[in-house]
């Protein structure tokens, strides 16, 4: 079970315009009663994108200009509220491959990582200014770089945060846990013999 690195992230923006959105604006309950997360990505801002007879509202997740927006462009303490992983599971079936915003809730950037999700913040000031830029131009190509520790668009360039936990784990391919238990089972079953109350361990 191979895990991908996560040292570039390329794509195209999609602004989410606004401070303090929370996972249940996300992803509301009343569709967390799935089994698997399959298909959940039709549902990811559902009451924002939606009014109560089903028809469009105006959100970038609706916008034809915003279409291939891969790279998701936050403001403050995106993700807080309850710590579902049912909202980065909705925002990756979406397609998005990448956050960048100014600050994020803590179990939901856990659990972004866990999704081998680069999430990374950036000034307030930076933040607008990437906002008002794809706004303008939808089409500008924005690269993640983890490695260098940079965001670039254009012919702009700005430093980006990570905790060095998390930026390790994207880069060297060990962001999923899963996968690391089944890489290293050989391992695992020989410490297993050394543990006194895992004797039975086959």
């Amino acid at each position: 079970m191979a895990v991908t690195e996560r040292k570039i992230v390329d794509g195209k923006g999609m602004p989410v315009i606004g401070n303090e959105i929370d996972t249940d604006a996300i992803i509301p309950a009343r569709f967390m009663k799935c089994v698997t997360f399959d298909g959940i990505e039709k549902y990811a801002f559902y009451d924002e994108r939606f009014d109560d007879k089903g028809n469009e509202k105006k959100h970038p997740f609706n916008e034809t200009k915003y279409k291939t927006g891969s790279i998701l462009i936050v403001n403050n303490n995106f993700g807080c509220g309850s710590s579902r992983e049912h909202a980065p599971q909705a925002l990756m079936r979406f397609c998005m491959t990448g956050i960048i915003g100014q600050s994020f809730a803590e179990i939901f950037h856990g659990n972004c990582t866990s999704l081998g999700i680069p999430a990374v913040t950036a000034t307030g000031e930076q933040i607008e200014t990437l906002q008002n830029v794809v706004m303008q131009t939808p089409d500008i190509d924005i690269r993640i770089d983890l490695e260098n520790k940079t965001v670039t668009y254009g012919d702009t360039e700005i430093d980006i945060e990570i905790p060095e936990a998390m930026r390790k784990a994207l880069i060297n391919a060990q962001w999923d846990s899963t996968s690391q238990l089944i890489v290293n089972e050989a391992a695992i079953r020989e410490k297993a013999k050394k543990i006194p109350y895992m004797n039975n361990f086959a």
